[in-house]
């Protein structure tokens, strides 16, 4: 979809989102964009870069897509966005939409340098810089609520969230990366001339912001990749209480099953006539099963090991009495 806006005087913005064949035609044969551009454009892994053509600066950055995908909502992606600026109008060229492009749509653009299309370019740089960080802080929160989930987990579905997390970090941190190349172009670069000093500062606060969203993505991508192994050792460790559990529920049950069968042999048994022996040999299972599943038990072993500390202890205590006297 193709639409023309007018937010300056001195130029025209075209907005291309969401392109179809025939907006190509158009942007092609309409604005003698070229078809290798418009192919750069719409390639999803396209890097930011700039390039100077004859009649027109043509210029790729990373915008964030802030879209949730319906499979996985946890993944948050970014698209390329071609400008291209000629001497009286600037177009936008991009294959998906964006909360970005959106903005400046509905002219919500207040304290952006869009009065000329070099500040347009910096105005969607920094607006993209600004929603990249609201969505690293929106990443850490879920991360933190998986967090929540995978204390009581003992499956792996915890740990994929977390995955699709850290893929969306690196995502982020890649788009990020080759915008901030692009803005050190921008500085050095006499193709890109700015026009006055507010447009320099505003580079600057630009350069800042999206430094401070690179911080943002490489200290959540650490510490995620620091929870995912300590969590994974937490969901080992579940599994090897719940196996150790189930151990003790089989020696447990191990006992009175070599009674019974003991008393199940055919060999003569003193008190094997009287009618209550059964109940003889079912308290004497219960007894056995609860006497072997204590000794068992985490209580005995702890109680053993604080006592076996104890006696080390004193030992130490006794051996110093007697190096001192």
């Amino acid at each position: 979809m193709i639409t023309t806006r007018n937010i300056s005087d001195k130029y025209t913005w075209i907005d291309a989102r969401d392109v179809n064949r025939d907006d190509i035609t158009i942007l092609s044969e309409d604005y003698a964009v070229s078809s290798e551009l418009l192919a750069d454009i719409l390639d999803q892994d396209e890097q930011s870069r700039m390039e100077k053509e004859d009649d027109y600066l043509a210029i790729i950055m990373r915008i964030p897509r802030d879209e949730e995908d319906e499979e996985n909502p946890l993944t948050r992606n970014a698209v390329p966005l071609g400008m291209v600026l000629y001497p009286d109008k600037v177009i936008t060229i991009c294959q998906a939409d964006s909360v970005v492009l959106e903005d400046f749509s509905r002219s919500r653009f207040r304290q952006y340098p869009v009065d000329t299309k070099e500040g347009f370019v910096l105005s969607i740089l920094g607006r993209s810089a600004l929603v990249f960080i609201r969505i690293l802080k929106y990443i850490n929160r879920q991360k933190d609520l998986v967090e929540e989930q995978l204390h009581k987990s003992v499956m792996n579905y915890e740990l994929i969230q977390l995955l699709e997390i850290q893929k969306s970090l690196v995502y982020l941190t890649t788009s990020l990366t080759s915008n901030e190349m692009l803005l050190e172009k921008m500085v050095k670069s006499p193709i890109f001339k700015l026009n006055n000093e507010d447009e320099t500062d505003f580079l600057d606060d630009v350069i800042t912001d999206n430094k401070q969203a690179i911080a943002m993505a490489n200290i959540y991508s650490d510490i995620l990749t620091g929870t995912m192994d300590a969590f994974a050792s937490v969901i080992g460790n579940n599994m090897n209480v719940i196996m150790k559990r189930l151990t003790v529920i089989n020696l447990a049950l191990m006992f009175p099953t070599f009674i019974t069968g003991f008393f199940g042999m055919n060999v003569a048994i003193p008190g094997m006539e009287s009618p209550w022996a059964w109940l003889v040999l079912a308290f004497a299972c219960l007894a056995v099963a609860a006497v072997g599943s204590y000794i068992i038990s985490d209580r005995h072993n702890k109680s053993l090991i604080k006592a076996n500390i104890g006696e080390t202890r004193k030992k130490a205590r006794r051996a110093g009495k007697r190096g001192r006297s």
